[in-house]
């Protein structure tokens, strides 16, 4: 086995969440702006993209070394022992960033570090010409801050996010790495009723359900590192083993998840199905001010619209009013709100117990959270 510098990556904001995660899978991490840095083997590799909720991806950290120059790039590139990733038909397409360097032109580092990969490729294989690339993918990125290069492979191919079971979306969708983390957030656990006024397709109730079995995110999933001939399939065989051991399918749920529009409330259980969660999760077209329970110290999560024009606010505003009116009712319940209305809390009427900046995609939000009265 061998061990790997390796980096989740994360969305701003959410850092703190992944870094929980990766040392509950057992591993020492450090954290900078959007990156958790760990040390693991190719078990560490399987194991944290088939377990990480909140993160973007899982990357091998290549190679990192000041560079001012071209040429600097070139070589210091051409340096590192490519031969240990890469077999000689690996294909490897280069992507790249530049943040405040003296090496702006992105394209021009890309295509140096691809030529770099492919002198030292062909001087350990032995081979004269050209790379065919007809093998596996092994996605190389060069990304420069302050005129520090990190070269990263990724482990994962498609974003982590990318769980499986999202068939149809509305058009505005929760990334489902945001979704878990806002359940995450909550620190809602089983045990406690949970619902979701403005469910879209259904992603926040489907990962609270796969948080509340503890099922692996990852585990109906492929990963580019799986077609890695230094990868052992058994590896991923264990991994996956060990994670259907771990879930907990016997544990009862009370998840609902409620919107105002009906082909919204058809997509979001068509995905309940393709999760496994057809007869565990519970939707029906209702609106947010209609809310009503007899279930206490319940756990509420939503995502209210984001509105651009004037009408779309005047309407999200009174929606807001409403729900805030509705949930004096229940103050057992936990209520946690993502919203880009800076003023939620007036609209609500209530203050918040705390305020948490958080992106959905580009969009600046806050999660508003009030916090319940426990029964």
């Amino acid at each position: 086995m061998t061990n790997f510098k390796l980096v989740a990556t994360s969305a701003m904001g959410l850092e703190s969440i992944v870094a929980d995660e990766v040392k509950a899978l057992g591993y020492e991490t450090t954290t900078e702006n959007g990156k958790i840095y760990f040390e693991g083997d190719e078990r560490a590799i399987a194991r944290a993209n088939v377990w990480l909720r909140v993160a973007d991806r899982v990357k091998i950290v290549a190679a990192q070394f000041p560079v001012k120059t071209f040429d600097e790039l070139f070589e210091r590139t051409k340096a590192v022992q490519w031969e240990r990733f890469l077999p000689v038909d690996a294909a490897f397409p280069v992507q790249g960033k530049s943040v405040k360097s003296t090496l702006f032109s992105v394209p021009d580092c890309q295509a140096i570090v691809k030529k770099a990969v492919v002198e030292r490729l062909k001087l350990a294989h032995k081979r004269i010409g050209f790379l065919d690339e007809s093998g596996a993918t092994y996605k190389l990125e060069i990304s420069i801050l302050k005129d520090i290069a990190t070269i990263t492979i990724d482990t994962s191919g498609a974003g982590l996010h990318k769980r499986g079971y999202r068939q149809d979306q509305g058009e505005a969708p929760l990334k489902e790495t945001l979704a878990a983390a806002l359940v995450k957030i909550s620190k809602w656990n089983p045990d406690r009723p949970f619902v979701d006024p403005f469910c879209g397709s259904g992603t926040i109730a489907i990962e609270a359900a796969m948080i509340g079995q503890n099922i692996a995110p990852g585990f109906n999933r492929d990963f580019h590192s799986e077609a890695w001939s230094w990868m052992p399939k058994t590896i991923w065989e264990n991994v996956r083993e060990e994670a259907e051991a771990l879930a907990n399918y016997d544990q009862e749920l009370q998840i609902i998840g409620s919107d105002i529009d009906h082909k919204m409330i058809q997509i979001a259980e068509q995905n309940a199905f393709e999760s496994g969660f057809a007869d565990i999760l519970t939707f029906k077209q209702m609106q947010a001010r209609d809310f009503s329970t007899t279930l206490t110290d319940g756990v509420m999560i939503g995502n209210p619209p984001y509105g651009e024009r004037i009408g779309e606010i005047e309407e999200i505003e009174k929606l807001i009013s409403d729900l805030g009116y509705a949930m004096e009712k229940y103050p057992s319940w936990s209520v946690y709100m993502l919203s880009s209305m800076e003023n939620f809390e007036q609209l609500y009427g209530k203050r918040t117990t705390k305020k948490r900046k958080l992106f959905n995609g580009f969009i600046r939000t806050d999660l508003y959270q009030f916090w319940g009265k426990r029964s």
